[in-house]
């Protein structure tokens, strides 16, 4: 059953999407509404996504380095070996599209990569905010390069020092 919960967060609406209770979607932004069809995200629930709701909340308080729920995006093999490797950005650091590309094995898929990211369903919880142009550009983001902004800014304050000195495994949540 696909079920989803809309929240608030300090870079916007939220659309939190589960398939069976598993964390499918992260979307930034309202659900989409068909004309007359309803939203295809299923069913409102306000049960369900308490956990992510809680990580969420320690992330934009700067508590949180990274997410630690079940999930089941939905991709083709290059998506999710893409989004595995953005997986692997340590908090408060950047990769460039070139740069996982090289990883992936071919430094000429960098526009490929890019789409793979546009593509990633669990924003936040897969961290391609962290993915920047080779010279550092702030560059396509689902959410809007101002939302990438701030959610780089946030992993870089003085405040989250902590985060960044203690989170180094993608699983690591500080005590």
């Amino acid at each position: 059953m696909l079920t989803h919960k809309i929240v608030t967060s300090p870079i916007g609406v939220l659309t939190l999407v589960a398939l069976d209770g598993v964390l499918s979607t992260v979307r930034l932004g309202p659900p989409a509404v068909a004309a007359g069809a309803g939203t295809p995200y299923g069913i409102a629930a306000e049960d369900g996504f308490e956990d992510v709701e809680r990580q969420l909340t320690e992330y934009f308080e700067g508590r949180r380095c990274c997410f630690n729920v079940d999930t089941n995006p939905q991709g083709t093999e290059f998506q999710r070996r893409v989004w595995e490797q953005v997986s692997g950005i340590g908090y408060g650091r950047t990769a460039s599209y070139k740069q996982l590309a090289v990883l992936l094995g071919d430094a000429a898929k960098a526009r490929s990569v890019g789409a793979a990211l546009a593509h990633n369903p669990l924003n936040l919880v897969v961290p391609t905010h962290r993915v920047v142009g080779s010279r550092g550009a702030l560059t396509g983001y689902s959410g809007g390069v101002d939302a990438k902004r701030y959610l780089l800014e946030l992993e870089q304050a003085p405040q989250t020092e902590h985060l960044r000195r203690n989170c180094l495994r993608a699983d690591s949540v500080p005590a």
